[in-house]
């Protein structure tokens, strides 16, 4: 007799849970997708640089009309809570203290892909398109542009491709 193998997916609830009994710590770089708790890239040097530099840079240019999030989590649904390297959210007077933002909260998702181009492209735009995000760049590094997909529609996104800017390039 044959057993198939069944996964266990977990909610956001249940991840957190994990962490309440320490089967995770803080400092685990780990976040939750479809269910499943996924081990996130380290963070390289050029991939951080990036992400410093964009945060500064939409800083300076929509300083008090976003909130500029950095590498915190979005809760997608019930079993989606990824940690996108920026996100661009509404204003709150509570700075999402009181709780994680929300796909509406979402203006645009920004992933910075390195090393996780692959799975930033295949598993994370199109999760973020279903949860209705209306726009998500991905900086490619290695070809030093930014894809912008937008209008999610039935969680496919039309895509661009624009050199990245001057400001954010990589320092040689």
């Amino acid at each position: 007799m044959s057993v198939q193998p069944q996964k266990r997916y977990f909610n956001v609830d249940d991840y957190y849970r994990m962490f309440q009994a320490g089967v995770f710590s803080q400092e685990d770089r780990v976040e939750l997708i479809e269910g499943e708790v996924v081990e996130m890239s380290p963070i390289g040097s050029s991939h951080g640089g990036t992400v410093n530099r964009s945060s500064t840079f939409l800083r300076r240019k929509l300083d008090d009309i976003v909130i500029v999030s950095v590498q915190n989590p979005v809760r997608l649904d019930d079993f989606s809570e990824p940690q996108p390297d920026l996100a661009l959210l509404k204003p709150r007077k509570d700075f999402y203290s009181k709780a994680h933002p929300i796909a509406e909260d979402v203006l645009v998702v920004i992933e910075v892909a390195d090393t996780s181009l692959a799975y930033d492209r295949n598993v994370k735009l199109p999760l973020y398109a279903r949860a209705g995000i209306p726009e998500a760049w991905l900086i490619v590094l290695a070809k030093e542009v930014i894809e912008i997909h937008s209008q999610p529609g039935r969680g496919t996104l039309i895509k661009a491709s624009v050199p990245l800017p001057r400001e954010l390039e990589t320092v040689n």
